[in-house]
C-alpha cells in the first residue's frame, strides 16, 4: 500500500501521519475526533480490500485481538470499512518496538528478562485460549515506559494468530510470516501449537542477549539454519555463562516435544542460568559483530514434529487440524549454508607459494639445454586439495520455502 492517507479521514479518525509501512498495511498515528483520542490505525489498502483472503485475515486479526484481555496486549478500539478501506483502531504506544531496541546492542541480562517475562506471560495467555500467535518477532513486541514504572510491553500484530483447531493456508499455500524467528514445523507446514511460539521467543532471548538473531543472512539461508542447524553457542559470542546455551537450544530444539511445558518455564530457566552475572551491564561482545556465525553444526536432517501436549497456561490439548502451508519440495543438498568450515589462515599463502614454485619449474625446464624433450613429471600419489570441498549431507533437506514476509 504506497498511498499516504495523512491529512485525512476515516470514518471518525483524523489521521495525523505515518506510523509504519508493512507488505499489506500501512498503521497511522490519529485522532479518534469523537473523543479526542490518540489512536494507531491499520489501514488496509484498497487494492487488498476485495481479496477474500485478505479480508478474512483482517477480520481474525480484529476479532483475536478483540477477544483478548491482558496487560501486555495491545486493546483494540474498533475496526470497520469505509470507502472500500479496510481499518482497526488500536492503543496508540508511546515507545519503541523491541527491535529498535536491539539494534542498538545486547540488553543486559535484567533487563532482557524482565521484557521477556511479560512477553511470555502475554503468549502462556494466549496459549491457554487455545491460540497461536505465529509471528513474535521484535518488531511485534512494542516498549514503553511510564514515570516511575518499570518498562512496560505490548505484544502487538495479531493477524497470524490461529485457533489451534482452525486449518489456514494462503490461495497459494505460500508461508506467511518473519522465517526470521519461525519454527521449523511452522515453516514446514506442520502441526503447531503454544511450543511455535516458544521457539520464536527463545530465538528473542538470543537477540536479545547478543544484539542479532540466531540465524542471518537471505531468506532460504535463514530457513535453512531453522529447519537443520543447531542454534549458535551464544557464550561463544558474548560473555555469558555457557548454562543460557542450554536454555536457548531446548527452547529451539527442532522436536516441540523437547521444549519447555510454557513461555513462562522457558523465562524462569533463563533467569537461572545468568544468576550470578552482572545484570546492570550489557554481557562484552567476543565472537565475530558482521556477517555469518562460526560453522555450526548442522542437524542430520528435518526432525519429525510430535503430536503431544502442550502445558502453556492450560493448553492441554494436541492439534487436530493444525495450520497447512505449502509442503515444501524435498530435495537433496550439498551442504548446509549456515554450516560451511572456514580454511584456516595459513592456506591461502601455502597455495600462492606452492604455485610460484611451480611456475619456476615449468621456466626452468622449458629453458634448459638438450635435445631431449622435457621429462613428464611422474603424477603423485598425495590427495589433491580442492578448494572447493565442502562437508556434506546426503539427509533430503526442504531448501525452497515459498515465503510471503510479514511486515
Amino acid at each position: 500500500m504506497s498511498e499516504d492517507l495523512s491529512g485525512r479521514r476515516i470514518a471518525h479518525y483524523r489521521i495525523d501521519g505515518v506510523l509504519g509501512r508493512g507488505g499489506m498495511s500501512v498503521t497511522y498515528r490519529a485522532t479518534d475526533v469523537r473523543l479526542g483520542r490518540k489512536v494507531a490505525l491499520k489501514v488496509i489498502g484498497e487494492h487488498l480490500a476485495p481479496d477474500a483472503e485478505f479480508r478474512e485475515r483482517f477480520v481474525d486479526e480484529a476479532r483475536n485481538t478483540s477477544a483478548i484481555d491482558h496487560a501486555n496486549i495491545v486493546p483494540l478500539y474498533d475496526f470497520d470499512e469505509v470507502d472500500g478501506l479496510l481499518y482497526i483502531a488500536m492503543r496508540l504506544v508511546d515507545g519503541q518496538d523491541l527491535a529498535g531496541h536491539v539494534k542498538e546492542g545486547p540488553l543486559t541480562p535484567a533487563r532482557t528478562l524482565t521484557l521477556l517475562a511479560q512477553v511470555a506471560e502475554a503468549l502462556d495467555m494466549l496459549h491457554g485460549k487455545g491460540l497461536v500467535h505465529l509471528d513474535v518477532k521484535p518488531a511485534n513486541v512494542l516498549v514503553t515506559q511510564k514515570e516511575g514504572v518499570r518498562e512496560h510491553v505490548y505484544v502487538a500484530d495479531f493477524g497470524l494468530t490461529r485457533r489451534g483447531a482452525t486449518g489456514h493456508r494462503t490461495r497459494t499455500g505460500d508461508f506467511l510470516g518473519s522465517p526470521t524467528y519461525a519454527a521449523p514445523e511452522h515453516l514446514r507446514g506442520e502441526p503447531v501449537d503454544g511450543r511455535t511460539d516458544q521457539y520464536a521467543l527463545a530465538c528473542m532471548l538470543f537477540a536479545c542477549l547478543s544484539g542479532r538473531p540466531p540465524f542471518q543472512g537471505g531468506v532460504q539461508e535463514v530457513i535453512q539454519g531453522h529447519l537443520g542447524n543447531v542454534v549458535p553457542a551464544l557464550s561463544q559470542l558474548v560473555a555469558l555463562p555457557p548454562a543460557i546455551d542450554d536454555v536457548i537450544r531446548k527452547g529451539t530444539s527442532k522436536d516441540p516435544a523437547q521444549r519447555y511445558a510454557s513461555c513462562a518455564e522457558l523465562i524462569n530457566a533463563a533467569r537461572v542460568a545468568l544468576a550470578g552475572v552482572a545484570q546492570g551491564s550489557a554481557p562484552a561482545q567476543l565472537g565475530p559483530q558482521s556477517g555469518s556465525f562460526p560453522a555450526q553444526s548442522p542437524m542430520s536432517g528435518p526432525m519429525p514434529v510430535q503430536q503431544g501436549q502442550y502445558q502453556g497456561g492450560g493448553y492441554q490439548q494436541p492439534l487436530s487440524d493444525p495450520v497447512r502451508l505449502r509442503p515444501p519440495n524435498q530435495v537433496g543438498v550439498s551442504a548446509f549454508t549456515a554450516g560451511k568450515k572456514e580454511r584456516p589462515t595459513w592456506f591461502a599463502p601455502v597455495i600462492a607459494a606452492v604455485a610460484a614454485i611451480v611456475v619456476i619449474i615449468i621456466v626452468v625446464v622449458i629453458l634448459s639445454p638438450g635435445d631431449e624433450p622435457a621429462r613428464q613429471p611422474k603424477t603423485s600419489s598425495a590427495p589433491s586439495l580442492n578448494i572447493g570441498d565442502e562437508t556434506t549431507s546426503n539427509k533430503p533437506l526442504p531448501t525452497s520455502v515459498p515465503v510471503r514476509t510479514s511486515r
